[in-house]
């Protein structure tokens, strides 16, 4: 098969390699000429992806054109090129809406039959602050749109919303001195376990089962520091159905009408007063992907090749838990851009690492020197996935930590307490609240 990977920093580099190792052919467009590096040597990187359209076109059915990410414009040119006749896994014009634009976001949902947290859209600072005096509490605030990343989002902590005000004031001004006037949303704070349901939509219907997902976004152990992408999450397949039913699953009408075609996630908290969904992810989550891969019973290329036909029924999984750590380097969770630093920097793994657990490595941001050895590439700092499965979520924690301690990167920063919490307590939650399946 064919596959042209369109995106600005190869985020779906590991899926790329699992495709090379598979036989197919891959070609990827990487838009940030700082992420040029970025599996040079591995992947064959093409300036202009246009340029490609007629080696998918080539080859039928088997061509594939995978979009990575959510940016301005590229859902509706995805909607063209499937218009046009091609096959196009990722997203669509209607999914970058759900997930960028935060308070329609939010009212979908509701439409859906969700409770939602309070919910209000601004665009001008003063109309913000009035609003945060007359309902004082602990808000989060988001900002719609392209070009703000989870840094840029904040979870007030003071009951008075003084610091969510303070917040929202020095990210508007930040950004009214580059000429932006940013939409933004202030939402209640709900209290509960946070959990995700995603799974793949065809174009027509979900494969299932869907997984289950506990995310752990900030930078430091015990959820200390900054809000970054992601550090490490936990997934399952297995006793999902309860809550696919309940949440995602009701999407399958609107996804379906609006052409959307590819994986979407929706983010909840769980408490005794119910679900209340967060927000969307309306593309391959990033490291998410990667780390539902070992669960994955069907190869990326049989996935895609049955998304796009639609004639799959369901999707082959195994059981078990899968845990991920993201290994990390400087100057994550910063740029380069920001924070110059140096890449090239060697990534050496125990030589006496066999083929089952090199297969949890997942390539980041690496890429081969002159030499062939693996070295940091990129401008995040994110570079590398590895994992663990088990039956039991220590299980699969222990896999991980053991794989992490036998990989060496410079000054690397990792959290080690990745599914901690749904260990000590909040599994057990989520199944006294009726969310997972019978045993």
């Amino acid at each position: 098969m064919r596959f042209l990977g369109i995106g600005d920093t190869c985020d779906l580099g590991a899926l790329y390699c699992r495709l090379i190792a598979d036989g197919h052919a891959v070609r990827v467009s990487i838009s940030e000429p700082l992420c040029h590096g970025i599996l040079a040597g591995i992947v064959e990187r093409v300036e202009e992806w246009r340029d490609q359209l007629g080696w998918v076109r080539e080859a039928g059915p088997d061509g594939i054109i995978l979009f990575e990410n959510v940016a301005e414009g590229r859902g509706a040119l995805q909607d063209e090129l499937r218009r046009d006749g091609f096959n196009v896994i990722g997203g669509s014009a209607y999914g970058d809406k759900l997930e960028k634009d935060r308070a329609y976001g939010q009212a979908v949902l509701a439409g859906i039959g969700l409770e939602t947290a309070g919910t209000w859209e601004f665009d001008d600072e003063a109309e913000a602050l009035a609003h945060l005096a007359a309902r004082p509490g602990r808000d989060v605030l988001k900002f719609s749109g392209g070009g703000y990343g989870a840094a840029a989002n904040y979870v007030g902590r003071l009951a008075d919303g003084r610091d969510v005000a303070a917040v929202m004031q020095a990210r508007v001004r930040l950004h009214a001195a580059d000429g932006k006037r940013p939409r933004f949303i202030l939402m209640d704070h709900v209290e509960g376990v946070e959990m995700g349901v995603g799974a793949y939509f065809d174009g027509r219907r979900f494969l299932e089962p869907a997984c289950l997902d506990w995310e752990h976004k900030r930078f430091f152990p015990g959820d200390l520091g900054e809000l970054t992408g992601e550090m490490g999450t936990v997934v399952t397949y297995r006793r999902t159905k309860t809550f696919f039913e309940r949440t995602l699953a009701r999407m399958a009408p609107l996804l379906r009408e609006n052409g959307y075609l590819g994986y979407i996630n929706i983010n909840t908290v769980v408490n005794e007063e119910g679900v209340w969904p967060l927000e969307f992810t309306c593309r391959f989550g990033y490291p998410g992907f990667a780390i539902l891969d070992p669960l994955q019973a069907v190869s990326w290329a049989e996935l895609f090749r049955g998304m796009a036909a639609g004639d799959l029924r369901g999707l082959d999984t195994r059981p078990g838990f899968a845990v991920g750590i993201v290994m990390t380097s400087r100057p994550f969770p910063y740029i380069r851009t920001w924070v110059p630093e140096p890449i090239g920097l060697p990534i050496l793994f125990d030589p006496e690492l066999g083929p089952a657990e090199r297969a949890h490595i997942h390539p980041g941001e690496m890429g081969l020197d002159e030499a062939g050895e693996w070295v940091t590439a990129g401008y995040h700092g994110w570079t590398m996935v590895v994992t663990g499965t088990g039956d039991t979520i220590p299980a699969a924690q222990a896999g991980a930590l053991a794989l992490a301690d036998r990989t060496v990167i410079p000054n690397v920063r990792y959290r080690r307490d990745i599914g901690d919490k749904l260990v000590a307590g909040q599994w057990a939650e989520v199944e006294r609240l009726g969310l997972l399946d019978p045993e």
